[in-house]
């Protein structure tokens, strides 16, 4: 819900989730390649699972950083109305 004081220069993470979960799938394909070579597979899969996950998570990030800036109300727009739970629009 919007309130009317957001702040103006609020800024997604996006890049940091990005680049975290290149970080993170970074090791977990080294942790799944060392686990497997040292015969452990149960860590290994463990590990291929962690990189399944990361990777669905990075293509939803970069997905978001693909669709761009979505349209943000201006202070001249006044706030919503809340929703009272009755599903009726209150008057004033």
């Amino acid at each position: 819900m919007r309130t009317g004081s957001e702040p103006i220069t609020a800024r997604s993470p996006l890049r940091l989730r990005f680049w975290l979960s290149v970080w993170g799938l970074l090791w977990a394909v080294a942790g799944t390649a060392l686990f497997a070579h040292t015969e452990r597979p149960g860590w290994a899969i463990a590990c291929a699972v962690l990189c399944l996950i990361i990777a669905a998570d990075l293509m939803a990030v970069v997905h978001r950083l693909h669709q761009g800036p979505h349209y943000q109300p201006g202070p001249d727009i006044p706030p919503y109305e809340p929703d009272h739970g009755d599903n009726r629009p209150r008057r004033g």
